[in-house]
């Protein structure tokens, strides 16, 4: 892979997803694409680059974003933000539904759905009765390989292993190869291929969002954008949960109060629109 062609797939990608790829990634991105080019019989990368600007250059996009996103997930992984969604989050949002009001919880970067699958059984364990009332958590990534396993719900017993075995059989069903959601646990759940970079398909507000280990691929325009993009889909006093290794920071910052460990509150002033 020569500098024009690494050049012309990372603008690619930038431009598609705001992932940036340094050069410093070069032989990563040589790794990664080596499996696709003999999938697809290539001899070499001037010909994949000429892939993904042709005919089927969308779909190929999307495969080239599966081979470089990295979907490292677990169940109840940073076990801090089950912790405070138990304890601080759910309870007057709980009371809230009872009363009659829709609650709304986003998973942004879902990968195969470890982290949606929690948040739910988070949920359920401390409102029982919530499938019947008008919740709903979407679980979305753009990785359409990812949501596809996501919407599955199939896992093997090595994943599960973070699971207490009892919570693991009140919401898993035993299957081939280990186990499989029950549908008491799919009911809340809804799954979608989502570019963050894009436009968002919906217009109603959130009262919790994670979206953990996603904005470290993004440069820091696009993470800023993405933070204050999540404060305009949050109600007043909604949560945002973001990775270990992320903070808050630009512009968005005064729209949101520390809640705790990698956890955000967004507090009631009015948020301005972005420029366009």
């Amino acid at each position: 892979m020569n500098g024009a062609q690494f050049k012309k797939i990372a603008d690619l990608l930038y431009r598609d997803s705001g992932i940036v790829l340094s050069e410093a990634k070069r032989s990563l991105l040589v790794a990664r694409l080596n499996k696709r080019l003999r999938t697809l019989n290539m001899a070499d990368y001037g010909a994949y680059c000429d892939r993904l600007e042709g005919p089927d250059g969308v779909e190929e996009r999307r495969h080239l974003l599966s081979a470089l996103t990295t979907n490292v997930t677990a169940f109840f992984r940073e076990m801090h933000h089950f912790t405070s969604l138990t304890e601080e989050v759910l309870p007057p949002m709980i009371l809230e539904a009872r009363r009659g009001r829709r609650l709304r919880l986003w998973s942004a970067a879902c990968s195969s759905g470890e982290e949606p699958y929690s948040i739910a059984m988070t949920l359920l364990d401390a409102f029982p009765e919530a499938p019947q009332h008008d919740i709903l958590i979407l679980a979305t990534d753009i990785d359409p390989l990812m949501v596809d396993r996501a919407r599955q719900g199939r896992y093997g017993p090595e994943a599960l292993q973070a699971v207490a075995a009892a919570r693991r059989d009140k919401y898993f069903a035993r299957a081939e190869g280990g186990f499989e959601a029950r549908p008491a646990l799919r009911h809340c759940m809804r799954f979608g291929e989502l570019n963050l970079h894009d436009a968002w398909p919906f217009a109603g507000k959130f009262d919790v969002i994670f979206c953990r280990n996603a904005a470290i691929y993004f440069d820091t325009p696009s993470r800023q954008r993405l933070w204050h993009r999540f404060g305009q889909a949050l109600v007043p006093g909604g949560s945002l949960y973001v990775g270990h290794s992320e903070r808050l920071d630009g512009p968005a910052c005064p729209y949101f109060e520390t809640a705790g460990t990698t956890h955000y509150r967004r507090n009631a002033q009015p948020i301005p629109a972005l420029p366009a």
